[in-house]
């Protein structure tokens, strides 16, 4: 019988708290239960095994990147919207730089991260229908959009930006090259 209070959503809180103390590398199934006060083999009652706590982890991360993608854009349109979405990923990543690297690369082809992937990708489109892209062209759109956030936020929670020059400016910077890559707002 499940230890009382434990569920499968503490078992993966437990986990994020692991890789946001000690990094992703820390997460396995002796810490996940050290923290949750059962031993490793009560863990299978609520996941099968380290593999699929990796991937309920990878779903949470992506669906808190969502929230706070919704958030940041919600009630704006169009260049105020992107550039909110744009600040909400730096900060989520800089906030939270090991639970980030536990986000899959690639979320649209594993079937259990499907759904959460795709609400990224749905925000991000939504911000981005006032410039009536075509499907290739939003595909484009959003990997440079992906780039710049991602490369800029990694680097910068990893310490990689040595030079004294202003981080926030140079952000802003890439925001307004990502801009000067669209067509025309309509």
């Amino acid at each position: 019988m499940p230890r009382a209070g434990l569920s499968t959503q503490a078992v993966v809180q437990a986990a994020v708290d692991v890789i946001d103390e000690h990094g992703i590398d820390a997460l396995t199934l002796a810490a996940v239960a050290t923290r949750c006060g059962v031993a490793a083999p009560s863990l299978y009652k609520h996941v099968g095994g380290l593999a699929e706590l990796r991937t309920q982890v990878g779903v949470r991360v992506l669906n808190e990147l969502a929230d706070r993608f919704a958030a940041a854009a919600m009630g704006r349109s169009g260049r105020d919207a992107i550039t909110a979405l744009m600040h909400a990923y730096r900060a989520y990543v800089t906030a939270h730089p090991a639970r980030y690297a536990a986000m899959p690369v690639d979320p649209l082809h594993h079937p259990e991260l499907a759904a959460a992937g795709i609400r990224q990708l749905e925000v991000i489109q939504a911000a981005l229908r006032p410039w009536r892209l075509d499907a290739a062209a939003q595909v484009h759109t959003i990997r440079r959009l992906r780039v710049i956030a991602h490369g800029f936020a990694s680097l910068e929670s990893a310490g990689g930006f040595g030079l004294p020059a202003d981080l926030d400016e140079t952000y802003r910077q890439l925001i307004d090259t990502f801009f000067d890559s669209l067509p025309a707002h309509p």
